[in-house]
């Protein structure tokens, strides 16, 4: 005999509050022409968000996504793993949190330093590609390939040949 567990079910019903304003249907036609249209949906109360601001956070939440994506993939791969302690869980993700701030704040001042400028050669196999917004893993990609060799004994040192790009 089988043991079944009890089945659970929850039932929600949505509610939807409009808010409705004379519209100038000619303006919003032109502009759903020229610009597309979108939904917009948020469960905050009126009184604490309003449009405009729910507007503005839902097109800057790219920002904070793309972190959570270098995290999960390259170059920081936060990948499931057996930890004996959950304090070990906690230190690996503050570790990673770290990375992705040093990944940011290269990326901010890289950026801010090329001030509009266009470069070329970050991209392996399009030499000539140029981007005025490189992301610091390109940046870094171009600087893996520096070396420097200190000798100890006639305090001599080696650094490899920089190129324009670097």
């Amino acid at each position: 005999m089988r043991d079944h567990q009890a089945r659970t079910e929850i039932n929600c019903s949505p509610v939807i509050r409009l808010r409705t304003r004379q519209v100038n249907e000619t303006a919003l036609k032109e502009a759903i022409h020229r610009l597309g249209w979108r939904v917009y949906a948020t469960n905050a109360p009126t009184e604490s968000f309003s449009i405009s601001d729910a507007l503005l956070a839902y097109r800057e939440q790219y920002i904070a996504e793309r972190g959570f994506g270098r995290i999960k993939g390259q170059p920081l791969s936060l990948t499931p793993m057996y930890l004996q302690r959950e304090e070990h869980a906690t230190g690996l993700i503050r570790l990673l949190s770290i990375g992705l701030r040093v990944l940011t704040l290269i990326e901010f001042v890289v950026r801010r330093n090329l001030s509009g400028l266009s470069i070329a050669g970050l991209y392996a196999g399009n030499p000539k590609r140029e981007t005025k917004r490189p992301t610091a893993e390109a940046i870094l990609s171009a600087f893996k390939n520096i070396n420097w060799v200190r000798i100890k004994s006639n305090h001599d040192s080696y650094l490899t040949p920089l190129t324009k790009l670097q």
